[in-house]
């Protein structure tokens, strides 16, 4: 499933949302929010991930939970592998039309989420991407701390745009930038996708931000008037990085960026019945 190039792309992240919930979500629940989800119009959700039940608990029910949903042609399924062996599972499923994986550009942090060095963590992304040559499925590739770490590891936006590179000569074509601990400033924003986004014209490069209730705008801001369309975001603002030192820090909210986008005049194909609806079973499920 091509996703359009030529407009504002949403991912609603429901399991982002979801992973790090701490009590856990009954499938039917779960099946019931993101089947609400899927009348809204967004482009992208990401529901699910195929990794160890031991790592994220919140979901191990997600082979139960894409057999259940109720597929359209107007959003794409996303759904989050690690490694080669979640890559094969989700292959089996033909209504997934992304395989996300989170690369990061921090060593320590690559080593503390996934247990792989990032040589090892490439490793892995090039062995999934020859997996899914002629499955019709494509990689999405988040670039965990992507604009800067808290542990002292190195970094510099050129890094961004070298592992870009890399990356893309695998033949992969959707990336999304991740602020994970939520270290991002509007002017880094700005350095960042003013860097990358002229030298890859051919990418889908979009941004996945951790966000407060004071600095979300400004964010957006920043990666909107610097040419990005593409963004991740969640109702309510739910999950996010629980390392970020602000406990206020979340997913940026598909209200505000809505309503933000709305007032920059950008046409969506939202339903606005079906929000609502999809909000409501959100607040019964996050209280």
């Amino acid at each position: 499933m091509q996703l359009p190039s030529n407009r504002v792309v949403i991912t609603e992240c429901p399991r982002d949302a979801m992973q790090g919930w701490p009590k856990i979500i009954p499938t039917e629940a779960k099946i019931r929010y993101l089947n609400a989800l899927l009348q809204v119009g967004f482009d992208v959700l990401d529901f699910g991930s195929f990794v160890s039940p031991k790592a994220v608990p919140q979901m191990a029910d997600t082979h139960e939970v894409v057999k259940a949903l109720e597929k359209n042609e107007r959003t794409a399924l996303l759904a989050i592998a690690v490694n080669q062996r979640g890559a094969e599972q989700a292959l089996q499923y033909p209504l997934i039309d992304f395989i996300g994986f989170p690369f990061s550009l921090s060593e320590t942090f690559q080593l503390r989420n996934a247990r792989q060095t990032q040589a090892e963590a490439f490793a892995q992304v090039k062995h999934i991407q020859q997996l899914l040559q002629g499955t019709g499925k494509q990689l999405l590739v988040y670039l965990s701390m992507g604009f800067g770490n808290p542990y002292g590891d190195p970094y510099h936006e050129e890094w961004v745009y070298t592992w870009l590179g890399r990356l893309s000569d695998l033949g992969i074509r959707y990336f999304a930038l991740a602020d994970t601990v939520a270290l991002a400033t509007p002017d880094r924003i700005r350095r960042v996708f003013n860097r990358v986004l002229p030298a890859f014209p051919e990418l889908a490069i979009g941004a996945h931000f951790h966000v407060t209730p004071r600095n979300w705008r400004d964010h957006v801001a920043a990666a909107f008037e610097s040419g990005c369309r593409r963004f991740d975001a969640a109702l309510g603002g739910y999950g996010g990085c629980p390392m970020a030192e602000d406990h206020l820090t979340g997913n940026l909210s598909t209200e505000l960026l809505i309503d933000y986008l709305q007032q920059q005049e950008i046409e969506l194909s939202i339903r606005h019945d079906a929000l609502s609806k999809a909000i409501h079973i959100m607040n019964e499920i996050f209280m």
